[in-house]
């Protein structure tokens, strides 16, 4: 295996080409198939480690997150944000209000976002000399990929192809039955909106919505909305979405959906039908693997999904995954981690495995909920009932908290005698305190640990060192 220093040909320095006619049958040490997140993530670590890389994408750079997932609705978020302090104005003193909502205007806000992050991407690619191969890929053998009339090989190949909207059997996307990615481009801000599916993606656009001034109803087949969430932190969302305004159905399935040139009707299992101007289908991402070659090669899969190793190696040697293919949480966050990890397993740096369930998790509705490590009941799973503890601190205690005017918790749950293995929150801004949750439940530190620290005042990460004062037996504004 190469390592840092040992490339001496004109490709391992400083190359970069954005077509392919220089590229047949042009041999790197490793080969990306995919350039968003995980891709490009393993590209640059493994170019700053020494070896030669090159990424081939067939659309942009970024993928999903930065084109139609994480940055653009993020964006739309942040309009929604002010257009409800806009309203709120008055309860601080300010005479604001908010007359309408230009959403070509939001749209070029968040159309110009993305474009200059684009931009930039293109050129931290550029900068670190990776090659960039545009085309549509296809794996031929385990160290090669085949782009139109070019065969690129590699000693090492990586997929990481990404996902893409999910929909139920029999239910066409087609009309007013739209996708997240129909959704940011709409052109309107819809009256009446169904949103099928109370996961991240469902409560996110339902909140944008609702912010803009429509009526939202969310229909999600399981007990609560953010399913994967602690208990408590969905119950409050609920809460929270029912003060906002905004109705759900939980617990019964979708069974039919018609429409004509105005509306859709969706009817579910119960006989309840919801009637809106769209019905959004947010029930998930699926691995976008089909056609590509991957089990020709033998490449061993799982419902489209490629199987790794803990490692992110496939069974076939030499052939590697990263990102939303991957089983698992699909986050841009865990596709960068993976990416930086290959490259560095690739090294020989033997790189720390983080386990999905303690990389943080942040949903940007409003309220916002943030979360790492195992949930109460988990815990309780893995260790019982008696040697687990929690505690939940209210954000009525928190001074930052109030003068944002926001309710909500801060949950930590511990082992006892032992390690926090959980922090979950809602409110306000609460990703912004993911990292510090993230440390201690990576790093296993008890509560005793970090209670001596001080948190700045008055400051919502102050909620998490009066959480770690209770479960250390020494709480200061904790009751």
């Amino acid at each position: 295996m190469r390592r840092a220093g040992a490339h001496t040909t004109p490709l391992a320095m400083n190359a970069h080409y954005r077509g392919r006619s220089h590229l047949a049958d042009q041999q790197f040490d490793i080969v990306v198939l995919g350039g968003g997140s995980a891709g490009y993530a393993t590209a640059i670590r493994a170019k700053q480690l020494g070896f030669s890389a090159a990424v081939i994408e067939k659309d942009k750079l970024g993928g999903t997150c930065l084109h139609r997932g994480c940055v653009p609705t993020k964006a739309l978020l942040h309009s929604a944000e002010i257009a409800d302090v806009a309203r709120e104005g008055s309860h601080y003193g300010v005479q604001s209000s908010v007359s309408g909502i230009d959403i070509a205007g939001v749209n070029a806000f968040r159309t110009n976002l993305v474009e200059g992050k684009f931009k930039g991407l293109q050129g931290l690619l550029k900068a670190n000399g990776i090659t960039v191969i545009e085309g549509e890929g296809r794996l031929v053998a385990p160290n090669a990929v085949q782009v139109g009339d070019d065969r690129i090989t590699g000693t090492h190949i990586v997929l990481a192809t990404g996902s893409y909207s999910r929909s139920l059997p029999g239910l066409e996307i087609e009309g007013r039955v739209i996708t997240s990615e129909h959704a940011l481009e709409l052109q309107e801000v819809p009256k009446r909106v169904a949103v099928l599916g109370g996961g991240v993606i469902g409560v996110e656009f339902a909140s944008v919505w609702r912010s803009f001034g429509a009526e939202v109803t969310i229909i999600e087949a399981l007990p609560h909305l953010v399913p994967n969430e602690e208990e408590s932190v969905s119950k409050q969302l609920e809460r929270a979405f029912r003060k906002r305004g905004i109705d759900f159905k939980l617990g019964v399935r979708f069974q039919s959906v018609t429409q004509d040139a105005s509306s859709v009707t969706v009817t579910l299992e119960d006989g309840t039908t919801v009637v809106a101007d769209y019905l959004l289908v947010a029930v998930g991402r699926g691995p976008a693997t089909q056609g590509l070659g991957f089990e020709e090669v033998g490449v061993e899969m799982d419902r489209g999904f490629v199987l790794t190793n803990e490692r992110l190696a496939t069974n076939v040697p030499g052939v590697y995954a990263v990102g939303d293919i991957v089983p698992g949480l699909q986050l841009a966050h865990r596709g960068y981690q993976q990416g930086i990890f290959l490259a560095e397993e690739l090294a020989g740096l033997n790189p720390v495995v983080v386990e999905d369930v303690n990389i943080p998790k942040v949903t940007y509705c409003d309220p916002e909920i943030a979360s790492v490590g195992l949930t109460e009941a988990k815990a309780v799973e893995k260790y019982g009932a008696e040697n687990v503890t929690s505690y939940e601190y209210n954000l009525a205690g928190n001074a930052k908290s109030s003068i944002l005017g926001t309710a909500g918790s801060v949950k930590a749950v511990r082992v006892n005698d032992g390690p926090v293995v959980g922090v979950h929150m809602i409110g306000a801004r609460v990703g912004e305190l993911v990292g510090e949750a993230q440390l201690i439940v990576n790093w296993e530190a008890y509560p005793e640990d970090v209670a001596p620290f001080v948190h700045g005042h008055p400051t919502q990460n102050e909620t998490i060192g009066e959480t770690m004062l209770k479960l250390a037996g020494k709480p200061l504004h904790a009751i």
